[in-house]
Order: C-alpha cells, then sequence, then structure tokens
C-alpha cells in the first residue's frame, strides 16, 4: 500500500500552543511522521520557531522578532519560544520539515548551517516560494525541497531545474486527481496543506498525494489506519 507522510502543522496547534517544543512532542506523540516548523531568526541571528513576524499573536508582545537579541526573545516568552538547534535536538531521529516565512539570503544561509551543524541534514527538508528555495539550493546543493505552489499551472521548467524539488508543495483545495498524476510524471511527489477535515483528508488519500500536513495529526492518523 502506498504511504502517506503525515506531517503535524506546527506541532499539535489545537493542544498546545504552535512551534513550541510541548507541541511538537505532542504531535509526535500522535503519530506524526514529520513535524513542520516555522523559521526566522532574532536580531543577533539566532534561528527560533516562530510563524508571525511578531510576538503579539502567540505572546501577547507587540514587537517584531527581528528587533530582538535572543536572549531578550527567551526572557519575554519564558523560553517558550525555542531555538532551532534546541528542537532538532529533542526530536531525535524524527523528520522536520522547516518553513522559512519571512526568508531573507543571510537568514536561510543561517537556518541551512545550523541543520548542518547539528547533523541533522537527512531528516530535514524545507519548504516556501521559489525565492526561498533557490536560497536553500545555493547553500545546500543536496538539500530536500517542497517547493511550496499556490497556482494550479506548473511551474516553469527552468525553475524545477534551478530548484531540484523532490516535492510540490499545494494547498488543498488546488489538488485533484489529475495535478497529482501530472507531478507523478514528472517526477516529483505531491504533499498538500493544511487539510483538517476527515472528509478533505480522505479526498486526498484517494486523490494519491504523498504527503498531508495537517493541524490535527490524530485524525489524520485514524483516516490513514481506516484505508
Amino acid at each position: 500500500m502506498r504511504t502517506v507522510t503525515a506531517v503535524a502543522h506546527r506541532g499539535d496547534p489545537y493542544r498546545v500552543r504552535e512551534n513550541t517544543l510541548p507541541s511538537i512532542a505532542s504531535a509526535l506523540e500522535r503519530g506524526a511522521d514529520a513535524v513542520e516548523i516555522d523559521v526566522r531568526t532574532t536580531r543577533d541571528g539566532v534561528p527560533v520557531l516562530l510563524h508571525d513576524d511578531t510576538l503579539k499573536r502567540l505572546w501577547g508582545i507587540e514587537r517584531p522578532l527581528a528587533a530582538l537579541p535572543y536572549e531578550e526573545v527567551r526572557e519575554v516568552s519564558g523560553g517558550g519560544i525555542p531555538t532551532l538547534r534546541q528542537t532538532l535536538m529533542a526530536v531525535g531521529a524524527h523528520r522536520v520539515l522547516i518553513d522559512l516565512p519571512g526568508a531573507t539570503e543571510e537568514s536561510v544561509r543561517t537556518v541551512v548551517n545550523t541543520v548542518r551543524e547539528c547533523g541533522a541534514g537527512e531528516r530535514v527538508y524545507y519548504c516556501a516560494g521559489p525565492v526561498a528555495m533557490l536560497w536553500v539550493r545555493a547553500a545546500d546543493p543536496g538539500a530536500e525541497i517542497a517547493l511550496t505552489w499556490t497556482k494550479p499551472a506548473p511551474p516553469r521548467p527552468a525553475l524545477v531545474d534551478a530548484v531540484k524539488p523532490r516535492w510540490l508543495n499545494h494547498r488543498f483545495g488546488l489538488v485533484d486527481a489529475d495535478l497529482v498524476e501530472r507531478i507523478h510524471r514528472d517526477g516529483m511527489l505531491v504533499s498538500a496543506w493544511t487539510a483538517d477535515t476527515r472528509r478533505t483528508q480522505r479526498r486526498l488519500v484517494e486523490h494519491g498525494v504523498d504527503s498531508i500536513t495537517t493541524n490535527r495529526v490524530e485524525t489524520l492518523r485514524k483516516v490513514l489506519a481506516a484505508r
């Protein structure tokens, strides 16, 4: 039977605050094959887990992450915002999908270097749009990449040749059987995000996707087990 990778979106965010070590641990306990995390860098260049460009939504502090040194980030979050290094050490052998919101060429190099220093290159892969993925490819010619693509039309061959993605990463509403067949025919795998209902998850599985990113990994595990 074809394997579908269950990717936990930012950990287990409906139970535990997203992009934190407890949230990641909760997702892994509930059967995630991989955990998707968002990584940005602090003012002094430390990669940490945060999706938004400010700490307002999750931590109640309306200040940009890029304006804060890491020690201040650690203090104001009570240690709740983990570094990428802490995260890679905490997840052990589990796979980690690193999303790069707000990426710059410098921040991408820092993230890739941190992954390399942690000896995690074989279990980390990356997702974001074309520009960020081109930076990842330049920083690590061997990186595994899931190119996030928000259009039903395929990316240009020249872009695919430059990025060399293993995956095309589509919003779930764009995915149908024809799209999956075309991507497979082009030699890539298909990942879909962010699918939370059983109905949507079943539909994606029936269409033949290779990976589903979800906020409800326990629900997805039940869908996969019922096949």
